[in-house]
């Protein structure tokens, strides 16, 4: 049996299994997987079709129209779809969806890496599975009685002998690091008390380093870049209370929160490719240790810290305004704010703007509320961090 035949067999299977997934009409529907599919470049050309000859001036008001329209998700899905058409829709779509710090809402999975809106946060719940030791993020304000609530983000909890590490992806049936959903990780140390969030995206000009030679080899598989620091403080007095924590955003400079200030806003994710030969696998890796020693972090980074909570004397415990965002107590639950001194140019406002909420709402439910300048990976991260074994610090 030559090789032209199998090469042929293989091509007409392929294409059958196209056909009836493409009369299925729905198949895109899984619960398990994010509706935002991952924003990747195509390795061989795409066939325009007849929609791509529509005059730029009809697409420009069309999206724009949709994009106008679709406040919201499930509905906001058409806007994706109009990325989906073809290459040109897909270019006036990107050019016209704005950042989730101009609009508040996400749209495609870049969005997740960028900074939330300054006004109002961005609600999310988690869900947590005790069986598969998974997590899933959603977004919306709580679990919907349908269950067809939009996927975010998805984690893994995996424990190792001297660490606990949470595989972070956009969906919730692949954690292979070597996938293109994999966006990140966060591992803890022997006693759970310091946590390190790694990226698979340099804080840097990701975008120009995809595209050069390198950056397609450094990207090939999963790299991990370490931008954030969480560390909780010891009890060691053994008082009941909610944990103590700081979060060292490393990537992130502190002028951000100052009038005028930015924060880095990524606008595409890496391309990352499942198989590789072993020559660039050692490739990869030197070359990911030359950047990595290059990386140029702020010379003051954003700390982030818990809002202090007061005693209540009737309900003797820890109290801390959620607006009605949280409704189990838990040493889980908390709020962080930005660490500033009286020296720093940062409004009061601004000092007691609620940057992160997470709480409890059931036994497995727990709310998330994120907001400028981190994203919702770096927000999700985060919390995962709680739900790591702590005893130095109950």
């Amino acid at each position: 049996m030559s090789l032209k035949f199998l090469v042929r067999e293989w091509r007409e299977l392929r294409d059958a299994i196209r056909r009836k997934n493409r009369g299925k009409g729905k198949h895109w529907r899984n619960r398990a997987r994010s509706h935002i599919a991952p924003d990747l470049a195509p390795s061989e050309p795409i066939e325009q079709g007849k929609w791509a000859d529509m005059p730029p001036e009809l697409l420009l008001d069309i999206i724009q129209r949709v994009e106008e329209s679709e406040k919201s998700w499930p509905a906001r899905n058409a806007v994706v779809a109009c990325a989906s058409v073809c290459k040109s829709w897909r270019d006036v779509t990107k050019e016209i969806v704005r950042t989730p710090e101009e609009c508040g809402r996400l749209t495609f999975p870049i969005s997740l890496k960028q900074p939330g809106p300054r006004d109002a946060p961005i609600q999310c719940f988690i869900r947590r599975d005790r069986a598969s030791s998974t997590f899933c993020l959603y977004g919306s304000l709580a679990p919907s009685e349908d269950g067809n609530d939009k996927l975010l983000l998805a984690a893994k909890k995996i424990r190792k002998p001297t660490s606990t590490e949470f595989v972070i992806s956009l969906v919730a049936d692949n954690f292979s690091r070597s996938s293109n959903t994999y966006i990140g990780r966060l591992r803890s140390n022997f006693m759970g008390t310091k946590f390190k969030i790694y990226d698979n995206q340099s804080s840097d000009d990701a975008a120009a380093l995809s595209k050069s030679k390198s950056g397609r080899r450094l990207h090939s598989i999963a790299c991990n870049y370490h931008t954030a620091t969480i560390s909780y403080e010891l009890n060691v007095l053994r008082t009941r209370g909610p944990r103590r924590m700081n979060c060292d955003m490393q990537t992130i400079p502190f002028s951000s929160i100052q009038e005028g200030g930015t924060a880095p806003t990524p606008m595409s994710l890496p391309n990352s490719v499942a198989r590789t030969s072993s020559f660039l696998v050692s490739e990869r890796k030197a070359q990911l240790a030359r950047d990595c020693s290059s990386l140029k972090f702020p010379s003051e980074s954003l700390v982030l810290k818990n809002k202090s909570p007061r005693w209540h004397e009737q309900l003797q415990c820890w109290c801390l305004n959620f607006k009605g965002r949280v409704t189990v107590a838990s040493v889980k639950n908390f709020q962080l704010v930005a660490a500033v001194d009286p020296s720093d140019n940062v409004s009061e406002a601004e000092q007691e703007r609620v940057i992160l909420q997470f709480g409890k709402i059931g036994k497995d439910i727990f709310t998330m509320d994120y907001s400028y300048p981190i994203s919702a990976f770096q927000a999700f991260a985060i919390c995962l961090s709680s739900f790591d074994t702590k005893p130095a610090c109950e």
